[in-house]
């Protein structure tokens, strides 16, 4: 992109985030600019549902490893499956915002009629049998298996890491960007006759950019070494995302050690052990059941955290403004709701179906 591009995308970028103020390019400590480059010259742009992190720059820099190692760098698996598993997660999870752009960048790569019927939840729809396996998958893996099934794993053991981290970021970002973004990658009050306009741009961006991504691993240096846990283990194929996610989590862990009541870590746990992968219900009814068990001075944090956690999309500004009423500043909102949404990816990663049956191998 010419510098003047690059500006006006920032712009768009900056402007579709609510509730917090992120850092901007100018103002970016030696962390946060190391990320924006990479992300800029391989991503295209400054992705919103990254930069929404930077409050909490060692976030930022997890979740930008994450995406960048499952989804960006050179792999097994080719972009455009990969492309159809974030969207049908994305469509699982009510997530309109990472529909509208990764529907988008598969259209590019693969036709509209794939994208626009994994968009809409239906990839039995699918044409290209590759992508609509993909897409089944996704859609599937998204409960847990009731005793006895075996879900189909269209992928062999070496593509795992690739399609169950996918599976797993997009679990994550979901959940921050329907509490953080618009349900469009448009600023709010923007015109949504404009929309088409704006997916045709970033979907030209973000493959125009694929011809500067770097090696797979190439972002790992940002955070420092940290072991696997157990619940990773999906990822052991792969060192390079094992690494990305046991980072990430790390950075997570550390921030939200900070500002998550021990009370609040507790029910949450707790209600993740009994979840069945399904949202809790049309209402938010259903959270004060479980709020009951916490200190009145816990509810406020405990409420945002089971509402990311499981019905994203209900959270609004009185639920984020209650959380705020004792703890005003932007980093400690995103680094609760950034354990919150992480807590319930990784116990939705537990469960994915990864094995295949044999071990054949599939093309990318």
């Amino acid at each position: 992109m010419t510098p003047v591009s690059a500006r006006a995308m920032r712009g768009l970028a900056l402007a579709q985030i609510r509730h917090v103020t992120p850092v901007r390019p100018g103002g970016a400590d030696q962390l946060t600019a190391q990320v924006y480059r990479q992300m800029e010259r391989e991503f295209g742009i400054l992705a919103p549902p990254v930069v929404l992190h930077s409050p909490v720059p060692e976030v930022m820099t997890g979740v930008w490893l994450m995406l960048r190692e499952t989804l960006i760098a050179p792999g097994v698996v080719g972009r455009a499956v990969r492309e159809a598993v974030a969207a049908a997660v994305s469509a699982v999870n009510a997530c309109p915002y990472c529909v509208s752009v990764h529907s988008a960048t598969l259209r590019g790569l693969a036709g509209g009629r794939a994208a626009r019927s994994i968009a809409a939840g239906r990839g039995a729809e699918v044409a290209g049998t590759r992508l609509r396996e993909a897409a089944l998958w996704a859609t599937a893996a998204a409960a847990r298996p009731g005793a006895g099934e075996r879900p189909h794993v269209p992928f062999s053991a070496r593509e795992a890491p690739e399609y169950a981290g996918v599976a797993v970021l997009f679990h994550y970002l979901n959940r921050m960007v329907n509490t953080f973004l618009e349900d469009a990658p448009m600023p709010a009050g923007a015109p949504r006759a404009g929309l088409g306009v704006v997916q045709r741009v970033l979907s030209h961006v973000i493959r125009g950019s694929s011809r500067r991504i770097g090696e797979a691993g190439a972002s790992l240096d940002l955070l420092p070494w940290e072991p696997v846990p157990a619940d990773l283990a999906w990822a052991g194929p792969n060192a390079m995302i094992a690494q990305a996610f046991a980072r990430a989590a790390g950075a997570v862990d550390r921030a939200a050690r900070q500002v998550v009541a021990p009370g609040v870590r507790d029910l949450l746990e707790g209600e993740l052990t009994v979840w069945d992968g399904l949202p809790r219900g049309l209402s938010r009814g259903w959270v004060e059941l479980p709020l009951a068990k916490l200190a009145p001075a816990d509810r406020p944090a405990g409420r945002l955290a089971l509402l990311v956690a499981f019905a994203s999309y209900q959270v609004d500004a009185t639920v984020i403004g209650a959380y705020r009423k004792d703890r005003p500043d932007d980093a400690g909102l995103v680094a609760l709701a950034s354990w919150a949404a992480l807590c319930a990816a990784r116990r939705a990663g537990g469960w994915l179906p990864v094995e295949p049956a044999t071990d054949g191998e599939y093309g990318a």
